[in-house]
């Protein structure tokens, strides 16, 4: 089971800072009100995520590293040209990817996905 607590207060590649993650059971929905794994809300440069609770250790981690890359490329001013026309199947497939080249997330492992990505540290 991945712990949240070692994600909280992360510095992130791009200036962004994960100021809180929960694994909740309480249902989870999207903008557009469709039931959803997980929830991200970014309030300046920080990040607060909400992810279903009871998911397998792998789809936790390719949760978060699609939570990550997604919340990175809409709350940045600029974002890395290689994500501009990423929809949510490429993100999909960017989380996928990245539990299969580097494992289960961690923060070394998000640095990692955001720097494949683009962004640089801040």
């Amino acid at each position: 089971m991945i712990d949240p607590n070692q994600f909280i207060n992360l510095q992130l590649h791009g200036g962004f800072i994960i100021k809180e993650i929960k694994f909740t059971d309480e249902p989870l929905v999207d903008a557009l009100k469709r039931q959803a794994m997980a929830q991200t809300r970014i309030v300046a440069n920080e990040f607060r995520l909400r992810i279903q609770g009871g998911l397998s250790e792998e789809e936790s981690s390719v949760t978060l590293y699609h939570e990550i890359l997604e919340a990175a490329a809409v709350g940045s001013i600029n974002p890395p040209e290689s994500l501009a026309d990423f929809n949510e199947g490429d993100f999909e497939r960017a989380a996928r990817g990245a539990h299969s080249r580097w494992g289960v997330a961690s923060p070394a492992n998000l640095n990692l996905l955001l720097q494949f990505h683009g962004f640089h540290e801040q």
